[in-house]
Parts: C-alpha cells; structure tokens; sequence
C-alpha cells in the first residue's frame, strides 16, 4: 500500500489547524508547503483544492503578501499544463474578496441602524457621550465604523487586484483572465471613487505594457501583432477612459487617450467605428475641461463625421450633433495670431494632439466652420444656433450685434448641452465687436462701447452666466491682453477715456487676414499700404493693354494654333487616360495583393488557430486524463488507507492488541491480515470456551425442570380437555344464533325489494334498448368512418405508389440515357485513340522506310567511292611505275611491243608525248568524286582514262628516240 502524499498531508493538518481555531499555523504550513521542491512534483488533481483553500485562509487572515507569493509558485508550476486552474483560483480569490468587503458594508450599515436604533430621545440632538466623542475626534460614528469595519477589507481587494494582475502579466494564455480583472478592478475604482488607486492602477497597466517587449523571448510571450490580443488591448484602454473621465481624472484620461492613440497606430486593420465614435466624444470631454476650445471643435467635428458614417441616429440626435459641432466652431477665440506666434514653442504638444484627432495638420477656426458648412450642418441645426452664426458671421451691424446676441445667449443658457461654451462665445463677441467697430471709427469713447454691451449685462445674470466679463476693468484687461499679443491694435485714452483704433500703415505690424474678423467695410491704411505695389503693378498693366493692345494673329496661324492646342489636348488627353488606367491597374493590384495578403495572414491565423486549439484541446485532454487516473489513484489508496485504518480501530477495540492509528500508513495489508486472523482466532476460541460452560449448566437446568413438571402434566391435560370442550359448545350456539338472525333478516329483504320488481324490469328493458340503438349508431358511423378513411388511405397509397413508379421509371429513363451518352463518349474515344494509333503507327512505318531508304543509299555511295579510290590509286600507282622506267632501249622495246599497235619495224616512231605528272592536289568533291565522272567543261582531263586514250593514240615504236 502506497503512503499518501506529502500536501495531501499538509492539508488535512491544515484542516485539523483550521477546526480548533489555529488558522494562522495553517496558513503558515501551507506557505512552507509551497517553498518546498516537492510542491512542484504533486499531481495536478492535489494541487488545485490545495489552491483554493490556501486562498480561502489567505483572504479569511488578510495575507495578501502570503496569497501573492503562493499565487505566483502555483502559476510556475501549471500555467504550462493547465491554465484554466490558474482563471479558476485566481477568480476564486478575488471573488473572496469582494466577498468579505460586501460583508463588511453590510455589518457597517447594521451597526449604524443599530447606533440609530440605541438612541434613547430622538429628541435630543446631542448626548454628552456624542459631544465628548465628537471634541476628541472629528468624524461621525458611521465614518468610524466604516474606518474600522470596511476599510481593511477595501485595501486588501485593493491589494487582490493589484496581486492578481501582477500574477498573470505579460503572458498570452492569461490575457483573458488579465483583462478581466483589470475591467473589475476599474469598476471597483468607480464604484468606491477611488482616483488615487485607479492612477496607481493605470501606472501599473501601463507599466506591464511598456515591458512586452522585454520579456518577448520567454515562453507564451504577449505578441501586440496579433490581432486579438491587440483587441483586448484596446479594449481594456477604452474601458480605462471610460472610467477616468466618470472619475473627472481629466489628466489621467488624456494619458488613457495617448495610450489607445499608440495602440490604434500599432493595429493593422481599422478600429470599429463605434469605438471610434467613443473615443471622440471622450476627447470632446477632455478638450472642454482643459479649456483647448480649437481641439474641442476639432474633436467634435470628427465625432460627427464618425456618426454619420454610422447612421442609425434620429433626426432629433443629428441636429443636437450638428448644434455642438457648430457652436463649438463659433467658440474658438476669433484672432489666431496669439496661437499661431506660440505654435513654434509648443509644437510639439500641438503636434501630438494633431495626430490623436488622425488630423494631417493644425486645425483653424476657418477650416473646422468650413467643414461643417460642407456637412450641411447649417441645415441641421436650431434656429437659435442658425441666427448665431448668422449673426456673428455673415451679418456686419457692431451697433445692433449685443441686442441680437443677447436673447440667443439666453436660449442657449438654458440648454445643458450648450451652456458651457457662454464664457468662451462672449470672448469671441467682444472680439468680433472691437473688430467691427475699428473698420467703422477711428475712436470711440469707453461709454459707448459699455452702452453698446450693456445688453448682454443685463441678460447674462438671467442667463446663469458671467457678467463679470463685460465690466470695464475686463474689458480693459481683454484689450490689454489682445493690444499686447498683437491681436488688436487699440490704444487706451485714460484722459479722454476713448479707445483709439491704430492703423499706422509703417507700424511694421503684420495683420492677420481680415476674413479672420468676418467681413471687410473699408480696407486699412496698412492693408493699402501693403498692397499698393500690386495695385499700380495691375493698373499699368491694364493701361498698357489699352494703349498698345498686341497685334491680332492672322486666321492661318490661329487656325494652326488652334490644331497645335486641339493636338496636344488630344495627347494630353490620351496621356492623362492612360495615366488613369495605369493608377487604376496598380490601385487594382495593389488590392488585389492586398486581399490575397490578407487571406493568407488569416489563413496562417486560422491554421495557427486552429493548431493552437488542437494542441490546446490535446493538451487538456491529456490532463484531465492525467487528472482522473492520478484522482482514480488517489481515491483507491484514500479507500485502502481508510480501509486499513477501520481495521487497524476494530483490531484495536476487539482486544487487546497494540495497533498506532497514526502509523497506519506504515503497516502494509499482509501484517493487517495477519493480525485480524489471529484475532479471529483467539475470539474463537473464547466463544467456543463459554459456549461448552453455557450447554453444560442448560443440561443441568432443563433435567430438573423436567423432573419436577412430570406429576403435574396428568392434571393439566385433564384441566385443558374441560376447557375446551365448553368454548366449542358456546362458539358453535353462537354461530347458529348468528346464521338464524342473518337468514330472517334476508327474507324481510327479498319481501320489501320484490314489490319493485316489475317497474325495475320495465326500466331495465326501456335503458337496453336505448343502450342497443346508441351502440348501433354508433357503430354504422365508426364502420362508415372506417371505410371512409381506407378508401382515403388506398388513394394516398395507390398515388404514392403511381408517384413512384414514374419516379423509378424516371430514374431508370436517366440512368438509360445516362449509360447510352457514356457508351457513346466511350465509342467516340476509342475511336479517336484508334485513328490516332493508326496515323502514329503509318508516321513510323514511314520514317522506317526513309531510314532504311537512306541506309541503302548510303551503303551504295560508300561501295562506289570505295571502287573509285580502288580505281585511283591502281592509276597512280601505273603512273608511278612509267615515271620510273630507264630511256627506251631494244629489248626492252620488244618486251612492251604488245601495248602498240602492228605495224612495219622500219617505220620511224615519232617521240612519244610526255603525260603531265598526276596533280597532288586533293580530289575534288561532289558528283565527280563520287560517282567517277569527268570535271567540268572546259577542264582538262587528269583522269586515268583519259591519260590512257592519249597513250593509245600515240603509239611509240622500239626504235624511236628517246625524249629530249
């Protein structure tokens, strides 16, 4: 028998710990357990309630230190065999948590009812213990329980979320259950408003991101290039702005904003739009409270964009949208050149909010009126907002401007939505109303322009706004501002007490664009001065024109211009076309690449995937049967030790053999056996022992019994017999009593009942009858139904069977004909294979035949130049032999007498004719060389023939001269 495992052990010494209220030393033999080495060899089925009841003592004791560190080995030890054991006690554990404050909450709110409910006199305000108590310590009763009771069990979830997460960082198979925790722990930050902690915690989310990269060669690292892991990013950012700005943690919010800025750069394919849709409108939020109104308009306007591209908003949405679009524009302080002159010191905080709004470059107040204008936002929105726009510009009346402005700024006041732009939209009045009145005066005095505003201060106290910014120190402090900036060029008279609109033309000022400032009355001296050049630059040139106008070409050279430009537009044209179609083409395949890019990185994904969950299901498959053969194992030596140790109690009870309980484990079956039968044995004997005394004293008893019963057995039989021989006469009277009563009683009853007798037979027959006509009515209408529905039946029958008899023909008519166009496939192509057998088998048979034509050819010229080169060298050979003969003498003469012919022997031979020696040039080739034919005409002849016909016709006699 196998001894039980060491943490099995340890547990259920933990448990005994935990009964007698020693939960602390349990807590701590579970800590050292999880140090120890042989922790990481304990099976997976030990290892898991182990778990959890390490967590439940953990968070009962408020260890969170302790929780962390045993949380951290069990994550070495199974997150590569079994992550889900990991989701489940870390769960667990958190869960615990949030338990155990619940329970405090509740506590705390019953102490407090029962602090109410322990009040004596309701009322009295005040008790001497109250005022004491209050005198030593500020808080209230509830703020004192809330401190004793809530508040540790508040740090230490605090402390489980924190312990959590930093227990299943930067790892790919827990980024579920990583995400998951960081969402309940935003909720738990909102739900108890704590802004420090929910900082520390985006501190800490944001610090586990920034290492990825650092730990992206350790097993199941975090790969920001997957698409779902990068969606759990973004959405855990989200849920994380969203948050912030409930918390009004605008800092902390615009940190959250740069952070999903930097994951959405980091994505391959595009967000969704509805989280687009989000993220502009808690920009909106961010841009308003820190007071940026040019991004705010900026943001607002890409919200709408989004929106509308989303559709599913109502009439009444779309026109509150449109509203803040465009008042939100309106409320961008008018002069920009404040701005634009710090551009260059903050360029790069410009910059970045520029590229977190995905805009190209710097948005301006004309550019966001613009593209709202080009929404038809205009047409969307209130009548009231209409009218302000309207108003501030289109319209040019600075005198009239407050009283038009005034009832608008009212309506607006009451509408939530956009009562937090009045400050910003009474800047952009006064500007716009200084700026109208210097293209109208040169000065005005500082009364009339308070009596020109003085609308707007009477109606902005009903309004629920700032009616402070129309007094004349703000008023003065704006100009102040804007002179110095060089937004306004406006000077203060104190003595007079006028304003004084500068327009010095050699200031050397550089005044924005006067479309800045809505429309132009009257250019200024400096915009005259500015553009006086071109201006005398396009009179000249248009009294030029009239004073020497160029000569008009003539018709031919207009014609020919006419074609020129008809030509190149035609080339142009043609060019541009195929310029079209080239960007086409490539915009064509580049989506085409694009789309098959796509398809095979979701292929890849897929078959990742798909690996991924096969090795993961194989993968958990192989552990839970790991699992259940480790639980089997373990449950069968749970039952032999527990076995052994029920045997080891009833060896110990029985007798008085000595048995550990304890040391159980070490005892094996053999020994437990031996001592359970020796046992037996010796309770054998005892039994049998007494058993001999016991029937040795009942012999002795019963002897007795029978000796002094036999005298008194004669008189009880006799006693017995009279006995019963009076209870059967009495029983058998009784009985006959009984049946005479019972038969009386029965004829009274047939007497009374037989007077109805006849009434009872008429009704029997009258209810027969009727019975009888019911059931054959009933039964012609159940056998008419009954034919009814077989004659029903044998139609539907016979027209299913008709329905398949044509289908089965139908069948048998297409397999027919299906089986008669394959045969005829089939003729067709072994047709056409015979026929192509047949011309490849001729094409053979006549390239044999050339070959073998070819062969006798070639023999047949081999043979012939054979004999001709015979026939040569035979020639040469004769030629060489003459060459060599001594001058003619008589006997030799008369030896070759037979080569001439006969003739007198006194006749004089002439000298004989000297035959050119043979030319040692090769032979020639072609038709001559090989067939033995003469050359070509004109040649001389150098063959062995002809040289013989010469010797022939020159025959030399014995007696002729030799040749000179």
């Amino acid at each position: 028998m196998a001894p039980m495992t060491k943490p099995e052990t340890i547990l259920k010494q933990a448990e005994g710990l935990v009964s007698v209220g020693q939960t602390h030393a349990a807590l701590q033999s579970l800590t050292e357990m999880f140090s120890s080495k042989r922790f990481r060899s304990t099976p997976l089925a030990s290892l898991e309630p182990i778990m959890i009841r390490f967590v439940e003592l953990s968070v009962e004791m408020r260890k969170g230190r302790i929780a962390k560190e045993g949380l951290m080995q069990y994550k070495n030890t199974v997150q590569n065999t079994s992550v889900g054991s990991i989701e489940i006690v870390i769960q667990k554990f958190v869960t615990l948590a949030d338990a155990k404050l619940q329970e405090a909450q509740e506590k705390a709110e019953k102490a407090a009812a029962d602090a109410v409910a322990d009040v004596d006199d309701l009322e009295a305000t005040e008790t001497p213990e109250s005022i004491l108590l209050a005198a030593v310590s500020g808080d209230q009763s509830r703020d004192r329980t809330d401190r004793a009771l809530v508040t540790p069990w508040l740090k230490f979830l605090w402390e489980s979320y924190r312990t959590a997460l930093e227990t299943l960082k930067n790892n790919a198979r827990l980024q579920v259950i990583y995400h998951q925790i960081a969402q309940q722990a935003f909720q738990f930050c909102l739900k108890h408003q704590r802004k420090v902690e929910f900082r520390r915690l985006c501190e800490t989310l944001r610090l586990h991101l920034s290492n990825v990269a650092k730990y992206a060669h350790q097993p199941h690292a975090i790969n920001l290039q997957d698409p779902d892991t990068l969606q759990h990013y973004l959405d855990a950012r989200f849920a994380q702005l969203n948050t912030s700005v409930e918390l009004e943690l605008w800092q902390e919010a615009f940190r959250s904003v740069e952070d999903v800025h930097n994951l959405l750069i980091m994505a391959k394919k595009a967000p969704r739009p509805a989280m687009m849709a989000n993220y502009y409108e808690k920009l909106t939020k961010i841009f308003l409270m820190s007071g940026n109104a040019l991004y705010h308009a900026a943001a607002w306007g890409r919200f709408y964009g989004v929106t509308t591209t989303i559709g599913g908003r109502s009439d009444e949405e779309l026109s509150r949208l449109a509203g803040q679009v465009l008042v939100s524009a309106l409320a961008v302080p008018v002069n920009q050149k404040a701005e634009e002159s710090a551009a260059e010191e903050i360029k790069g905080r410009t910059g970045r909010l520029t590229s977190l709004l995905g805009l190209t470059k710097t948005p301006t107040r004309t550019g966001l009126l613009n593209d709202a204008l080009s929404r038809n936002v205009l047409k969307l929105v209130s009548e009231n907002i209409r009218s302000l726009y309207t108003i501030l510009e289109v319209t040019f009346d600075p005198l009239t401007l407050c009283v038009k402005v005034a009832s608008l700024f009212r309506a607006l006041s009451e509408d939530t939505s956009y009562a937090p732009y009045l400050p910003l939209l009474q800047r952009a009045l006064l500007s716009r109303l200084i700026s109208q009145l210097a293209q109208v005066y040169s000065s005005i005095t500082i009364d009339d322009l308070l009596a020109l505003l003085q609308p707007l201060r009477d109606a902005l106290p009903e309004a629920g706004g700032d009616s402070t910014i129309y007094e004349p120190e703000q008023i003065e402090a704006y100009i102040m501002r804007g002179s110095h900036a060089g937004e306004l060029n406006v000077r203060i008279d104190h003595a007079s007490g006028t304003l004084q609109f500068v327009d010095d033309p050699f200031t050397g000022s550089d005044d924005p664009q006067p479309s800045s400032h809505g429309i132009v009355v009257q250019p200024s001296d400096a915009s005259l001065v500015r553009t006086r050049l071109s201006s005398i630059a396009g009179a000249l040139n248009h009294a030029l024109a009239i004073l020497e106008p160029p000569p008009l070409p003539l018709a031919e050279e207009q014609r020919t211009r006419v074609a020129a430009l008809i030509t190149a537009a035609d080339a142009e044209r043609k060019a541009l076309q195929l310029h079209r179609a080239i960007v086409a083409r490539r915009r064509e395949l580049l989506s085409e690449l694009a789309a098959r890019k796509e398809k095979e990185e979701q292929s890849r994904r897929s078959e990742e995937s798909r690996q991924a969950k096969f090795d993961e299901t194989r993968r958990a498959v192989e552990d839970a049967r790991r699992r259940e053969i480790e639980r089997a194992r373990a449950e069968i030596q749970q039952r032999r030790n527990e076995e052994a140790r029920q045997l080891a109690q009833s060896l110990k009870e029985r007798g008085n053999l000595k048995v550990d309980i304890d040391d159980v484990e070490n005892l094996n079956t053999d020994n437990l056996m031996r001592l359970q039968v020796e046992q037996l044995e010796k309770e054998k004997k005892e039994r049998e022992s007494r058993l001999r005394v016991i029937a040795k004293r009942i012999d002795h008893t019963e002897r007795a019994y029978r000796q002094q019963e036999r005298p008194l057995l004669a008189e009880d039989y006799e006693l017995q017999q009279t006995s019963d021989r009076a209870t059967f006469e009495q029983i058998q009277k009784d009985r006959i009593d009984t049946a005479r009563l019972a038969h009386k009683r029965d004829l009274e009853t047939k007497k009374r009942l037989s007077r109805i007798l006849p009434e009872f037979e008429a009704r029997k027959a009258i209810v027969l009858e009727k019975r009888s006509a019911e059931y054959e009515r009933k039964q012609s209408t159940a056998q008419a139904k009954l034919d009814e529905e077989k004659a029903k039946r044998r139609a539907v029958v016979l027209k299913a069977r008709e329905e398949e008899r044509l289908r089965q023909e139908a069948a048998e008519k297409a397999s027919r004909e299906a089986e008669e166009l394959e045969l005829r496939k089939l003729e067709e192509e072994a047709q056409e294979r015979a026929a192509a057998e047949a011309a490849k088998r001729e094409e053979e048979e006549q390239i044999v035949r050339m070959r073998e034509e070819r062969e006798k050819q070639r023999a047949a010229d081999l043979e012939r130049i054979k004999l001709q080169q015979q026939r040569e060298e035979e020639a040469a050979r004769r030629a060489e032999e003459r060459r060599r003969q001594p001058p003619a003498a008589t006997a030799p003469a008369q030896d070759s007498a037979w080569r001439r012919p006969p003739g007198p022997p006194s006749a004089p031979t002439p000298a004989p004719v000297r035959t050119p020696p043979r030319s040692e040039s090769p032979t020639p080739s072609g038709p001559s060389r090989l067939f033995g034919r003469g050359v070509a005409t004109g040649a001389p002849a150098t063959g062995w023939r002809a040289r013989e016909q010469a010797k022939s016709a020159t025959p030399t006699t014995a007696g002729s001269p030799a040749p000179p």
